[in-house]
């Protein structure tokens, strides 16, 4: 009972330190694995597809989704950020949300706005560019082993954010405009993963960079990978659905998350 109690109270005064601003002990985002790849990609993946759910099949229009979606996004990271460390439960949660609100960012400025989707690759990278600018001028660092105050934390999630608008701008700049297909645009963007795993684990890139890289690329290899299963026959998909394919891979995601949250086995030691 004396440890039991013990491990609340650190916990406690951990929360505490979190909401306060100051530096706390615990990393607030999970170890790199091949389990949080897997998750990223499939959250990529449901994040492409349930726009398209709510936007079409449920009749809500970009607008509302939009609005809903950053609503329940807003809730989410108040709760991440009020936690002294990493949840896999919130923290995936978080990321699943911000998939969706990545894709309705790009999907609104094209959609609704007319801006080409070059125009907003360019800016969302410039964006991106400065975000990552600010945050190492500031933290001089940009490792996700570090995300140990409110500040980087506030960085980190930022640049997520544009790491999702990006990729999704990105993804439909390749798929659509250059007409490689749904199916072509995956293998591609895995192609482009793999050669910068290669180039960090056989010719040094700089860990921090190669994760970056990899985590802009997994949003458009998702997105693509989500409409080839959505998406009708006649359009080059299998024609799964949105509906199928959003409750498949977001069964996944949820098993794979349960599944991390018992184990433990991406939480990174305190230090």
């Amino acid at each position: 009972m004396a440890h039991e109690t013990s491990e609340t109270t650190a916990a406690s005064s951990v929360d505490a330190a979190a909401s306060s601003g100051r530096r706390f002990c615990w990393n607030k985002v999970p170890e790199v694995t091949v389990y949080f790849w897997i998750i990223k990609v499939l959250c990529t993946t449901v994040g492409e597809t349930a726009a398209d759910l709510l936007d079409e099949k449920a009749g809500l229009g970009l607008t509302r989704v939009s609005v809903l979606m950053s609503a329940l996004l807003a809730v989410v990271l108040v709760v991440q950020f009020r936690t002294g460390a990493y949840r896999a439960g919130v923290y995936w949660s978080a990321v699943a949300l911000i998939s969706v609100v990545g894709t309705l960012i790009s999907d609104n400025l094209t959609d609704n706005m007319g801006v080409p989707l070059e125009t907003s690759t360019s800016v969302f990278a410039i964006v991106l560019a400065v975000v990552f600018v600010v945050w190492y001028r500031r933290e001089r660092t940009l490792s996700i082993h570090s995300i140990d105050t409110t500040s980087r934390e506030s960085f980190y999630w930022l640049a997520v954010l544009f790491t999702f608008a990006l990729g999704t701008a990105a993804g439909d700049l390749v798929s659509e405009r250059m007409d490689f297909g749904y199916w072509l645009s995956a293998v591609l963007f895995a192609l482009v993963i793999a050669a910068v795993a290669l180039a960090h684990f056989a010719l040094d890139l700089d860990a921090v960079w190669s994760f970056w890289i990899a985590y802009i690329l997994t949003r458009p290899l998702g997105a693509s990978v989500g409409d080839y299963l959505s998406q009708p026959t006649g359009d080059g998909g299998v024609g799964l659905g949105t509906v199928v394919t959003s409750v498949l891979f977001l069964g996944v995601v949820l098993g794979l998350v349960v599944y991390l949250a018992m184990t433990r086995k991406d939480v990174v030691q305190p230090q």
